[in-house]
């Protein structure tokens, strides 16, 4: 059984998107705000088949940082995000 955090506890029981967006305001800085958009970025692209070195490129990170939300995605993570070959240009919501 998986084991259910604080963290995800309430965010679960949350249906304001404003009570949302606050809480995670409250708790990352705004650069753990951008790495956390950053991955999202990439598990974007690597939905959309885009390989991992041209991923890599394009974020300007390493080809382990990829690789590792490739493994993620394997093991079935990530089903509420979805492809998108220009993600690196846009804003996840």
């Amino acid at each position: 059984m998986m084991k259910v955090t604080m963290f995800s506890s309430i965010l679960t029981h949350q249906s304001n998107p404003q009570q949302i967006e606050d809480l995670i305001q409250g708790l990352f800085t705004p650069k753990e705000i951008a790495e956390i958009e950053r991955r999202l970025q990439i598990i974007s692209m690597l939905k959309a088949q885009i390989p991992q070195h041209e991923i890599a490129k394009r974020m300007k990170v390493g080809v382990a940082t990829v690789t590792r939300g490739s493994r993620e995605l394997q093991k079935g993570r990530f089903s509420q995000i979805k492809p998108n070959k220009n993600a690196w240009r846009s804003n996840i919501a």
